[in-house]
């Protein structure tokens, strides 16, 4: 059996997020986020909500990209990603942070206070440059170890290097090997959620990383950073 990486189309969605929402069993900080991001749990008043909310900002947004990893055999969708593509500068109205308006209350509170620290460490890495930000890669747990995130990864790696922009992403502890092995870099930058916002036993360091196209010419991140996020790389 095979894989290969596919545009999402519209009669996807729900099968997409079936993905999504069975990815992460065996990930601690992926099983929390989901349960940070929806609560109540997936059932299926919720996903008729959802899958209407997911169309109608399909047919809004102008830079997000969602793919599906599909088996050539069966045609099942095994996986997806979800990726923003930023191909020119951004204004500060338009990289403001929404939040999570899904939610209310105190659910809303802990999913931001959560949230905001990584949408405040992006801001002060990227600001308003060009760049692509992975969401999220999620591969079924029946089908992990198929390759099927290599794929999904190598898809997004080979979008950013195209658009010659760094592909930046908040990785799982338990991924860190796996993308430093797919020639990402970890960056000084950190973010440690505590224990007492997510529940756990001990404090969770998310690692931050970056994949630079070749267009940089070997500049790290850093670099490219210090150099004041140039346009044409030298």
């Amino acid at each position: 059996m095979g894989l290969v990486v596919l545009p999402a189309l519209i009669p996807d969605i729900e099968k997409i997020y079936d993905v999504y929402f069975s990815a992460f069993g065996n990930d601690e900080m992926g099983s929390i986020m989901v349960d940070v991001l929806f609560p109540s749990g997936v059932n299926a008043e919720f996903r008729k909500a959802h899958t209407a909310a997911t169309l109608d900002w399909w047919h809004k947004n102008l830079v997000q990209y969602t793919v599906k990893c599909v088996d050539t055999d069966t045609g099942e969708i095994v996986g997806m990603g979800l990726g923003d593509l930023y191909l020119t500068e951004r204004s500060e109205e338009e990289r403001k942070n929404g939040g999570v308006p899904w939610l209310t209350g105190k659910e809303r509170e802990r999913a931001e206070a959560i949230l905001d620290p990584l949408w405040a460490v992006k801001e002060k890495l990227l600001g308003g440059n060009r760049h692509m930000y992975c969401h999220v890669i999620g591969v079924t747990p029946e089908h992990q170890g198929r390759r099927g995130g290599v794929l999904l990864t190598e898809w997004g790696m080979e979008l950013a290097e195209r658009s010659g922009v760094p592909l930046y992403f908040e990785s799982s502890p338990s991924t860190l090997a796996f993308y430093q092995k797919l020639g990402f870099e970890t960056l000084s930058e950190k973010i440690v959620h505590k224990k007492e916002l997510l529940g756990t036993e001990n404090d969770i360091e998310v690692p931050l990383m970056v994949k630079m196209p070749s267009a940089a010419g070997g500049m790290t991140f850093e670099e490219w950073r210090a150099k004041g996020y140039p346009k044409g790389y030298k």
